[in-house]
C-alpha cells in the first residue's frame, strides 16, 4: 500500500497518531485526534474504527490509538512530506517558519514521490525542518528528539532549544523576535508568576513566556 492511494482524511489521521505519540511518547486519545482534526469526537471514532479494520491502528478501549507497522510506515511517509515541504518553503521560496505549516497542509497531498525527492536532493538532504522536527529519510529513520520541554527548567538552568511546535504563528513569531529558535543556547533568569518563565538568548531581550507556549518547546540539552 502506497501512501497517495489513501483518501486525503486518511493521511490525516495517520499523521495526527504519529504526529500526538510522538509529542507525548504516549498513544493518542480519540478526544486528541479530534482536537487535532478540529472534528467531532463521533466522527474520529467511526474513522478510527475504519482504520483498525484496515489494519493501520490499534484501538484499544480507554488506552487509546496507536499505529501499527504498516500505519507508521504509511504516517512517516505523511511527515517526510509534510517537514521537507516546510523546509523548501523556508529555504527556497522565503516563506517565513510561521508561514509553512498551512501551506504544507495543502501541498502535501499533491506532491508526487518524485518531485520530493528531488526536493530532498535540492536542500542537501536536511534532518530538521524549520521548527527542529525531524524529517524522516526515505526508508522511516529519523533523529531523536529531546523529551523535556522547557517546563522543566528553572531559575539558573541552561539548555539548548531542540524543537518548537508549529501550530501557533503568532508565538513563532515572537521567539524568532527573541531569538528562541532550534539550536540556540538559552537561560532561565526568572519566574515572576507561577508557570511563567524568563529566558534569555544571548544577544537578545529577555522573553516571558507562559506556561502552554513553555510546554511547546523541547530542549536537548539540560543540567
Amino acid at each position: 500500500m502506497d501512501v497517495s492511494s489513501l483518501p486525503e482524511k486518511t493521511q490525516d489521521y495517520l499523521k495526527t497518531v504519529f504526529f500526538i505519540g510522538e509529542r507525548s511518547d504516549t498513544p493518542a486519545s480519540l478526544s486528541a485526534i479530534a482536537n487535532e482534526m478540529g472534528q467531532k469526537p463521533s466522527t474520529t471514532s467511526e474513522a478510527i474504527k475504519r482504520l483498525a479494520e484496515r489494519g493501520l491502528v490499534h484501538h484499544e478501549r480507554y488506552l487509546g490509538v496507536t499505529l501499527t507497522e504498516q500505519g507508521q510506515r504509511l504516517a512517516l511517509a505523511m511527515v517526510r512530506r509534510h517537514r521537507l515541504i516546510e523546509m523548501f518553503l523556508c529555504q527556497t521560496l522565503g516563506y517565513t517558519w510561521d508561514e509553512v505549516h498551512d501551506e504544507a497542509e495543502i501541498l502535501e497531498h499533491a506532491i508526487t514521490e518524485t518531485l520530493l525527492d528531488r526536493i530532498d536532493a535540492h536542500l542537501g538532504h536536511p534532518t530538521r525542518d524549520p521548527h527542529g522536527d525531524p524529517i524522516p529519510t526515505a526508508d522511516g529513520t529519523m533523529d531523536q528528539v529531546g523529551a523535556d520541554d522547557l517546563t522543566t527548567l528553572t531559575v539558573g538552568d541552561t539548555a539548548t532549544i531542540d524543537r518548537i511546535l508549529d501550530r501557533d504563528p503568532e508565538l513563532l513569531r515572537y521567539l524568532a523576535a527573541h531569538g528562541i529558535l532550534p539550536g540556540a543556547p538559552i537561560t532561565v533568569t526568572d519566574a515572576p508568576y507561577p508557570g511563567m518563565l524568563v529566558i534569555q538568548t544571548p544577544g537578545y531581550d529577555p522573553a516571558p513566556i507562559t506556561e502552554r507556549a513553555l510546554e511547546a518547546i523541547n530542549i536537548q540539552q539540560k543540567p
